[in-house]
């Protein structure tokens, strides 16, 4: 039987779509994405997104950075969103692409609130977001039934680049069994002393994972007490992201990008059979 053809959306002239291109891997885009680049007439682009993806734009398409790196001079929110604005009234079929998913910590929720208030026409396509399939690459699962029935997602700054005081660091430190801290290396001392007040062990598992998905990921596993001069003694450099619970001991099993690499894997990291038997 032939493959039927898949009925993807018509990308209109002078909407806009918000798409997440993913952690980096361009194999992780989804259709709809890959679909939203040949088609846009114009692709405004975040500082994280792969070369490789921007390069299945269409020829017709122009591409315009809008990326935003802490610490270093960066377009201003609202004139990005009165940029998708401007050249969506052109007439274009504009593709906002930014990294991981735009509405995971990625102020999509802004930019479409901008789309709204000017009446242009959006649409979402979510992305994988780096606090799963960074995890995924790093062969850390963000769930796994013998270890966490949740999993939060928490970003490491607020919009001045600060810790966010707005949190309760008590309530997630004793609350929350699987962290995943997104844009917190630049305070990763701050937030692990937060944790560590809060109640949670010297000895609790943590992983960093720099760069990931990319050929450039590294990942380091280190405890909540020692975190911090690990990180710093391997050089870890953001982009990263961070996760703290025992899910990261699952690595030692599950580490398949090691495993491909001649790595030898554990099957039972969790010492779960001899419990089940001890």
């Amino acid at each position: 039987m032939a493959a039927t053809p898949l009925d993807l959306p018509a990308f209109a002239p002078g909407s806009v779509w918000l798409v997440g291109a993913g952690p980096g891997d361009p194999g992780l885009l989804t259709l709809l994405a890959a679909h939203a680049l040949a088609e846009a007439d114009a692709v405004v682009y975040d500082a994280l997104v792969d070369p490789r993806i921007l390069a299945l734009a269409g020829p017709r398409a122009r591409l315009t950075f809008a990326g935003k790196r802490g610490g270093k001079p960066s377009p201003r929110q609202p004139d990005i969103s009165a940029k998708l604005v401007r050249l969506a009234r052109q007439g274009k079929r504009v593709l906002r692409l930014k990294g991981g998913d735009p509405f995971v910590f990625g102020r999509g929720g802004e930019e479409a609130l901008a789309l709204v208030a000017a009446g242009v026409p959006f649409r979402v396509v979510p992305g994988v977001t780096a606090g799963i399939g960074g995890l995924a690459y790093a062969g850390i699962p963000a769930t796994h039934r013998a270890v966490n029935a949740a999993v939060t997602l928490v970003t490491g700054h607020n919009t001045e680049g600060d810790v966010p005081d707005g949190l309760d660091w008590t309530a997630l430190a004793r609350g929350a069994p699987v962290l995943v801290l997104y844009m917190a290396l630049k305070h990763l001392a701050d937030i692990a002393a937060r944790l560590l007040a809060g109640g949670r062990g010297s000895d609790e598992p943590v992983a960093v994972i720099a760069h990931a998905t990319t050929p450039r990921q590294q990942v380091v596993e280190t405890t909540l007490g020692t975190c911090v001069a690990d990180v710093a003694r391997a050089g870890i450099e953001p982009p990263a992201v961070i996760v703290v619970g025992g899910v990261v001991r699952l690595r030692a099993g599950l580490d398949w990008q090691g495993a491909a690499a001649g790595r030898t894997l554990e099957p039972d990291p969790l010492g779960l059979r001899t419990r089940a038997t001890g």
